[in-house]
């Protein structure tokens, strides 16, 4: 899923005194969990510092397809250095589309935060491992659990002091999935959010 960019931006592009901030635009198709995350690293120094994030997010809550669409067209944007779509890939019913959205992408240089089954699945990793094939619900379930909330809306402070652990976890799940040659959808469990808080984080 390493996307290719068909348009290289100039990210050199400077004030009087400093270079400017990278500007990244993140679609997201979750309306709590995944901005409260983002929002999070937004609000850390470090990224604060170098990096602008702007947040969108679909108001009908829409598949993958829709926010690769959404984010081609913000993408045509000069200013705008990167367009990442966060969505997931769901179990037991995958979201329709998802391989035709993922070449999609690609072809249009949009980078994406995969995570499956769910989000869920990518702050578990925050906490502890996740080697077994968990379900949507699995996942919601024990990852309420591990971090005390009631609903959908997280506390981003407790996971951003975790993310580079959920990083080391998350790689270590891609790892050991081409190692058995498990490709996707079916690389349950694992999400590529790591590779976001790469591109944002100095």
């Amino acid at each position: 899923m390493t996307p290719r960019r068909t348009k290289a931006k100039d990210l050199r592009r400077r004030t009087a005194n400093r270079p400017e901030r990278k500007t990244v635009v993140v679609f997201c198709e979750g309306e709590a969990s995944e901005p409260d995350y983002v929002n999070g690293l937004r609000r850390l120094p470090e990224v604060r510092a170098n990096t602008s994030i702007n947040i969108e997010i679909d108001p009908d809550q829409g598949v993958p397809m829709v926010l690769v669409k959404r984010a081609i067209e913000r993408n045509r944007d000069d200013e705008v250095d990167e367009c990442w779509c966060v969505f997931d890939v769901e179990w037991p019913k995958n979201h329709p589309n998802l391989k035709e959205a993922i070449r999609l992408a690609n072809d249009h240089g949009i980078r994406l935060a995969v995570s499956n089954p769910c989000f869920e699945l990518w702050l578990i990793l925050h906490f502890e491992d996740q080697t077994a094939f968990v379900n949507t619900s699995e996942a919601e379930r024990k990852s309420r659990k591990l971090d005390g909330r009631s609903g959908k809306r997280i506390d981003a402070g407790q996971y951003m002091r975790r993310r580079h652990a959920a990083s080391e976890r998350a790689a270590s799940l891609a790892k050991r999935h081409a190692q058995h040659q498990t490709v996707f959808p079916n690389d349950n469990p694992s999400s590529t959010m790591g590779d976001l808080l790469e591109a944002i984080e100095p």
